[in-house]
C-alpha cells in the first residue's frame, strides 16, 4: 500500500441547520483497504460516507479521492463547487451500495447490471452484457439473471445490487450499512461477496454494525460517535482492546 491514499478527510465539517453532524473528521483509507466504520445511529458515520461521492456537500474542510478533490476545484486558495456534470464524472470511478437495494424494478437482475455502463459509459450492449454476467455468476446470481427485483430475496437483491455498482469497475466501494434491511439468515450471502471483494484488492469503506465481519476482514477500523472519531486502529485491538470509555461503552452493547 503505497503512494498516495485512496481516500483522505482533512477537516471535514457538515450541519444541517443547527445540528453538526461531522465535526471535523481527519482519517485516510489507504488503496486496497478494507475500512470499517463503526459507531451509534446518528454519530456521523453514513453522512460520512455520502460525502465522498459528493452526494453530500462538505461544509468545511477537504475530502479527495485517489489524489483528487471531490466536488469541488481549487484555485487561489478557494474551493469552487464542480458542476453537476463534473461530479457525475468524479461518482464513475466510486462504487456505492446503500441499505435499501435501489435496484430499477421495470428491469431483470442483468438489466440492472447492464444499464449505466451503457448510459453513462456508452458501452456496447454486446460489452456490458457480458460484465453483467460474469459480475452476476460472481456474486452467487447466475441462476437469477432473468429474474426481476421483486422476485428476489432481500440478500439477492443487495447482491444484484453490489454487482451493479461493480459494473462500472469502479476503483472504490462504499457500502452503507450493507446488511442492516436484511433478514439474519440472508447476511452471512452478502457477507461473503464482500470478502471475496476484499481478498481481490478492492479498495472498501463500510459502514457496518457488524463486528465479526470488522474484526475479521478489516484492515482498519474507525468508532465514530457525535461526529468525530473517537478511537481507530487495527480492527482487532479495538474491538478486542478499547482504550476510550465511549467506544467501551458502545462494544459491551454490541458485542
Amino acid at each position: 500500500m503505497t503512494g498516495q491514499p485512496m481516500v483522505k478527510a482533512e477537516g471535514v465539517h457538515k450541519s444541517y441547520g443547527a445540528a453538526h453532524i461531522l465535526r471535523g473528521i481527519d482519517l485516510e483509507v489507504q488503496n486496497g483497504e478494507v475500512f470499517c466504520l463503526v459507531g451509534p445511529s446518528g454519530s456521523g458515520k453514513s453522512t460520512f460516507l455520502r460525502c465522498i461521492n459528493h452526494l453530500e456537500r462538505v461544509d468545511g474542510g477537504r475530502l479527495s479521492v485517489d489524489g483528487q478533490l471531490v466536488g469541488y476545484r481549487e484555485k487561489s486558495g478557494k474551493l469552487y463547487e464542480l458542476k453537476d456534470s463534473e461530479v457525475a464524472v468524479q461518482r464513475r470511478d466510486i462504487g456505492m451500495v446503500f441499505q435499501r437495494f435501489n435496484l430499477f424494478p421495470h428491469m431483470t437482475a442483468l438489466g440492472n447490471v447492464m444499464e449505466a455502463p451503457i448510459q453513462v459509459k456508452g458501452e456496447s450492449k454486446a460489452v456490458a452484457r457480458e460484465r453483467a454476467e460474469r459480475l452476476l455468476d460472481r456474486v452467487g446470481l447466475g441462476d437469477k439473471m432473468g429474474n426481476y427485483p421483486s422476485q428476489l430475496s432481500g440478500g439477492q437483491q443487495q447482491r444484484v445490487a453490489i454487482a451493479r455498482a461493480l459494473a462500472m469497475e469502479p476503483k472504490l466501494m462504499l457500502f452503507d450499512e450493507p446488511t442492516s434491511a436484511l433478514d439474519p439468515e440472508l447476511v452471512g450471502d452478502v457477507l461473503d461477496v464482500m470478502r471475496d471483494l476484499a481478498e481481490s484488492g478492492m479498495t472498501m469503506i463500510v459502514v457496518t454494525h457488524e463486528m465479526g465481519f470488522a474484526r475479521e476482514v478489516g484492515d482498519s477500523l474507525v468508532f465514530m460517535d457525535g461526529g468525530v472519531v473517537v478511537e481507530s486502529g487495527n480492527p482487532r485491538d479495538v474491538l478486542g482492546n478499547p482504550q476510550h470509555d465511549r467506544t467501551k461503552a458502545f462494544l459491551s452493547k454490541v458485542l
